[in-house]
């Protein structure tokens, strides 16, 4: 019983932790390497990094004049905090980096970098653990910090790298916590008589679950697509392992013994999405503070206090969201994202003729197409094993992209994709891991397995090396940017 509930991790704990911690700084001393170019500001720098430069001067975002009357310059006339559609977490992580560096193009995009790199240590660490192999778990990290889109948004003041880290640790500590559970119900079960099985104490890293999901949703809304996702696989993963350990019923004995700790994740996130707003809450003036000040500005002035202004200035994020339809030239739909059809130009000055410098918004095509083939083997890989980690994957990558199809009215881009990547990677890996590996596989098989798998990351580098130019503002010739073009709809 528990060889089945308990299953060792790999026996190289000390390159368990090198490989990951030499890919940390190998993705981090990319990311770092001309970080402030161009030094203009890129896309949605003009509203992310002037709010973060509010956020520590005065603790919440003040109305500023567009990159038209002059960037990030704080309009006297409006002494109140301006509207702003995301939380502040993401622009607080912004803020650190220009707190360390200053309000220039390196500090706004410095805790991007750092974000980016810590992503891939843990997506390494975190396939160790699932697939008990610290190879597979480089792999995954590998690929994720080869991809173009993550280079780009590792270099880019807005909130989205943030969110995946967020969310990448917040499945980690639920992996974790996957191992811890049924290690402590393995170690209780021979003292314990009750049909539902023993209690398994405090689920710290559930609840570390929740304050990263907490933080994910305090960086960007979308993160709650997410929320309702692990807490499904926390309590699945509680079923199982109750099943395993025989009880008989073992749905009734998860909800029953373990759903206090799945509150708990929900409770957490909670706490930790409200804090985010503290310094909003210790403010007097920003943006629906006190709905009594604002009159002017409301619909139902006769709500006051700090808790009805919060509660009004959440449903006015809901109320932006929900009526944001206007064309943009870069907009994408969702069905379109894998396929890499629509990316997004941050970055395209005019300059003189025959040279062009460019940052695009683009998702490697090594590691995107191939996730649409990896994905299918996942599948099958579930439906023929029933296999735990393959419908987690599945899970995870089903609510996060799914819920996009229903707000299809909606100005999308192919970055608010960027949060699936980590589990493309994994399920990337995992197909490695069939094709290298197997009960009963003959030599033969699993050396050309083994090459085949090698071949595809070299080939992953190499494609990443190929965009390098028009992903990083690399000055090249006209001629060698639009080769780089693969679509028309790429320009």
């Amino acid at each position: 019983m528990a060889a089945r509930l308990v299953q060792p991790l790999p026996s190289d704990p000390v390159a368990g932790w090198v490989a990951p911690a030499a890919l940390f700084l190998v993705a981090l001393l990319m990311r770092l390497h001309r970080l402030g170019v161009p030094k203009a500001d890129m896309f949605d720098e003009v509203y992310y990094a002037c709010e973060a430069r509010s956020l520590l001067r005065h603790g919440y975002e003040v109305t500023h004049k567009d990159r038209a009357a002059g960037f990030c310059l704080e309009d006297p006339s409006v002494p109140y905090g301006d509207f702003v559609v995301h939380p502040p977490l993401g622009k607080w992580a912004i803020a650190v980096g220009e707190w360390m560096f200053g309000f220039n193009s390196f500090g706004w995009r410095f805790s991007a970098a750092v974000a980016g790199a810590l992503s891939v240590l843990l997506l390494a660490r975190i396939g160790r653990r699932m697939f008990r192999s610290t190879f597979l778990g480089c792999l995954a990290a590998s690929v994720m910090a080869f991809d173009a889109l993550h280079f780009v948004q590792s270099r880019i003041a807005m909130l989205d790298i943030f969110l995946l880290l967020w969310l990448v640790a917040a499945f980690g500590c639920l992996v974790v916590d996957r191992d811890d559970g049924r290690a402590r119900l393995s170690a209780r079960l021979d003292d314990h008589s009750s049909r539902a099985g023993p209690k398994l104490g405090t689920r710290w890293w559930r609840l570390g679950a929740g304050a990263c999901l907490g933080a994910a949703v305090a960086t960007k809304w979308s993160g709650l697509y997410f929320v309702g996702a692990f807490g499904l696989l926390a309590l699945a993963w509680d079923v199982g392992a109750r099943r395993t350990a025989g009880v008989t019923r073992p749905f009734l004995a998860a909800l029953r013994r373990d759903s206090l700790s799945l509150l708990g994740i929900l409770v957490v996130a909670a706490a930790v999405y409200v804090g985010s707003w503290a310094g909003w809450f210790a403010s007097d003036a920003a943006w629906r503070r006190d709905a009594g000040t604002f009159d002017a500005n409301l619909e139902d002035p006769q709500r006051h206090g700090a808790v009805g202004g919060f509660f009004e200035y959440h449903e006015d994020i809901w109320t932006f969201h929900q009526n944001l339809s206007e064309p943009h030239g870069y907009q994408s739909k969702p069905e379109t994202w894998f396929l890499l059809v629509r990316p997004v130009a941050y970055h395209y000055p005019t300059l003189e003729a025959g040279q062009s410098q460019a940052v695009l918004g683009v998702g490697s095509p090594a590691v995107w197409w191939a996730s649409i083939a990896a994905f299918v083997g996942v599948g099958w890989a579930w439906v023929s094993r029933r296999d735990w980690r393959a419908a987690a994957l599945l899970v995870v990558v089903a609510a996060a992209y799914l819920p996009w199809f229903l707000e299809r009215e909606r100005t999308m881009f192919l970055f608010y994709a960027l949060p699936l990547l980590p589990f493309m990677a994994l399920a990337i890996a995992y197909c490695a891991g069939m094709a290298i590996s197997g009960p009963g596989r003959p030599r033969r098989r699993r050396v050309v397995g083994a090459g085949a798998v090698g071949l595809y990351a070299a080939a992953v580098v190499m494609n990443f090396r190929y965009l390098y130019p028009v992903i990083a503002a690399r000055m090249i010739p006209t001629a060698e940017w639009a080769d780089r073009m693969l679509f028309a709809t790429w320009i």
